[in-house]
């Protein structure tokens, strides 16, 4: 196919910008004079590829202004002004790294150097400077006049483009189709060409939960009874030796999960209060709850353990496999509605007491012990020993946090003198105790952020100024309405429900525990199990059961939940930013101006 020339990918460009984006339209500049760009040549000692010739002498750049015309995350095209500035900015700061490149070829030099004496910088990327944008190379050769991408702190790279026409050509169909450009969608709205992600999702994704439900917890074997080593027997002489080769078994390290104590609870209701899916409640040693929770039919649910302590007066829990549960404040609140939660943990060389009160932190109440590193190699002088490479030695096998270890212990201790909590956590394994897989409690939401001013290029500031609550409310739910249906998840009951009592403006029942509370901690259960899913298949040879379009699908549903949950609780500027930025459609302004006037 022949790719248009500079000229006519310009002309098809304004025309539909002068038919759509009236504004954008108005802010492409003049044509750059001749003699400005013999100019800047001479200054930056190159010759323009003649794309970008022909393209500046089209039109000069854009004027940086509300609505300027981009290409997309790419952004505006610059002007002759504009590439001057930038490539000899960008040529500063190359000189740190001219020395390290100079034994580099020209096709080296194209690849791998920060920025050659040759490289324009043809845009001015994202936030309208030259910390990033497209880029040509002038320099003449197999690589004249291509096309690159540079991102600030980012080492640049070449595009699919061979030259800047393709790039104006590429730009001029989207525009004309709607269709993507650099992922993104160009729309018109209010005058303005404006960039959008639009998306569409399978429709019956695959359950990773669903996989976990066929699947077969494993069960413990008992360890093969231990053997008497077999000693040689005596020569006649009676003089004989027994040499053995190997390394020393490793100390074992003390046992010092992270755990959580909560006052006048019994085990079975902490793991309730954990969110413990019923079906998998049984007693398990700590090895089986080891197994289990890396088994496929865990799908990446974490497991908790429950025992008494303390003299029964305390209940305890520690988790295995899974995202870590017990440093999460909306858990921990849950975990003290109407009593104390205790939480210790150990990370590295962090060692954390944290108190709740009938859902309330104790600030008060916190212990925090930081313990420096230790197993890093010291010459006499006690400076660390690196290697050629700059990196410190360590020694192998050695506790890098000793202090940690010993703080946990005495912190231990201390709760018990504090709070009159015992436990011994060498002692808590191979009993079976009481444990459940959990389905993890939906994160807290974030505050709503005032004054809300726009999403998407939309002015919701405006929308709310001018809007009745009552009116917007309906609107709003409109578009939840369209965000379930195009993600999926109005196919759930509970979600259905909610939205037909939202449509009809009745109270909508979200209590802790209940129906929708449970589809969407379920929901966030698949999308995690997808994603580790993905994961662990990365580091093996057969594929992963669910596919990257499955994993995207259970992610928007996810989201889409979690926008449902905002509109509920939220206040409603904050809930109407959350719909919005959510939607997959790119026509959802059309959709919501024909809400407004319905």
């Amino acid at each position: 196919m022949t790719t248009c020339t500079v000229e006519q990918s310009w002309a098809r460009i304004e025309t539909w910008l002068a038919q759509h984006a009236a504004v954008s339209h108005g802010l492409l500049r003049p044509p750059a004079r001749p003699e400005d760009i013999a100019a800047a040549e001479l200054r930056l000692e190159v010759t323009f590829p003649t794309d970008l010739r022909e393209s500046l002498l089209r039109h000069d750049g854009v004027q940086l202004q509300d609505g300027t015309p981009t290409l997309g995350y790419y952004g505006p095209l610059s002007g002759v002004e504009d590439i001057v500035r930038s490539t000899e900015f960008l040529r500063g700061i190359g000189e740190d790294v001219v020395e390290d490149e100079a034994d580099l070829d020209e096709e080296e030099r194209d690849q791998y150097a920060y920025w050659p004496h040759e490289r324009l910088l043809i845009s001015l990327g994202i936030g309208w400077q030259s910390s990033d944008g497209l880029f040509l190379v002038s320099r003449p050769g197999p690589h004249h006049g291509r096309v690159g991408r540079y991102f600030d702190e980012d080492s640049p790279s070449f595009t699919e483009w061979p030259a800047l026409r393709h790039v104006l050509a590429d730009f001029a169909t989207a525009l004309e189709n709607g269709t993507p450009f650099n992922g993104r969608i160009p729309l018109a709205f209010e005058g303005r060409l404006i960039w959008d992600d639009g998306g569409t999702v399978v429709p019956d994704p695959l359950s990773p939960l669903g996989l976990a439900a066929e699947a077969t917890e494993p069960v413990l074997t008992a360890p093969a009874p231990a053997t008497e080593p077999i000693l040689p027997a005596p020569r006649p002489d009676g003089a004989y030796a027994v040499i053995s080769f190997g390394a020393p078994a490793a100390q074992a390290q003390p046992v010092q999960p992270d755990v959580v104590f909560v006052a006048g609870v019994p085990p079975e209701e902490l793991l309730d209060r954990l969110g413990s899916v019923p079906a998998t409640v049984r007693p398990r040693s700590r090895e089986q709850s080891r197994l289990s929770a890396a088994a496929p039919w865990a799908a990446y649910r974490p497991m908790a353990r429950a025992g008494r302590c303390g003299g029964d007066r305390w209940s305890y829990a520690t988790q295995e496999g899974g995202d870590a549960q017990f440093g999460r404040p909306e858990v921990l609140r849950r975990l003290s509605r109407g009593t104390r939660a205790v939480r210790l943990s150990k990370q590295g060389p962090e060692v954390h007491v944290t108190v709740f009160d009938d859902g309330v932190e104790r600030p008060e109440a916190a212990r925090r012990v930081d313990s420096p590193r230790e197993d890093y190699v010291t010459d006499a002088d006690g400076r660390p020993v690196r290697g050629p490479d700059g990196q410190p030695w360590e020694r192998i096998g050695v506790d890098p946090w000793p202090g940690s270890t010993a703080a946990y212990t005495r912190l231990l201790a201390g709760l018990a003198q504090e709070h009159g909590i015992t436990w011994d956590p060498e002692g808590d394994g191979d009993v079976p105790s009481a444990s459940a897989l959990l389905l993890p409690v939906l994160d807290d939401l974030p505050p709503s952020r005032h004054p809300v001013s726009s999403v998407r290029d939309f002015d919701l500031a405006g929308l709310v100024d001018k809007t009745t609550p009552q009116r917007l409310r309906a609107v709003v739910a409109a578009q939840l309405a369209r965000l379930a249906s195009e993600t999926g998840i109005d196919t759930y009951p509970e979600i259905a429900g909610a939205l037909e009592r939202i449509r009809r403006d009745e109270p909508v029942d979200l209590a802790a525990d209940g129906p929708l509370d449970l589809r969407m901690r379920a929901l966030s259960a698949e999308a995690r199990a997808a994603r580790g899913l993905l994961d662990e298949a990365r580091h093996a040879t057969d594929p992963a059961p669910v596919t990257a379009s499955d994993h995207a699908a259970w992610a928007v549903r996810d989201s889409a939940a979690g926008a449902l949950r905002a509109f509920l609780l939220l206040p409603l500027p904050a809930a109407a930013e959350t719909v919005l930025s959510r939607r997959l459609s790119v026509r959802w302004r059309d959709d919501l101006a024909a809400d407004l006037a319905g």
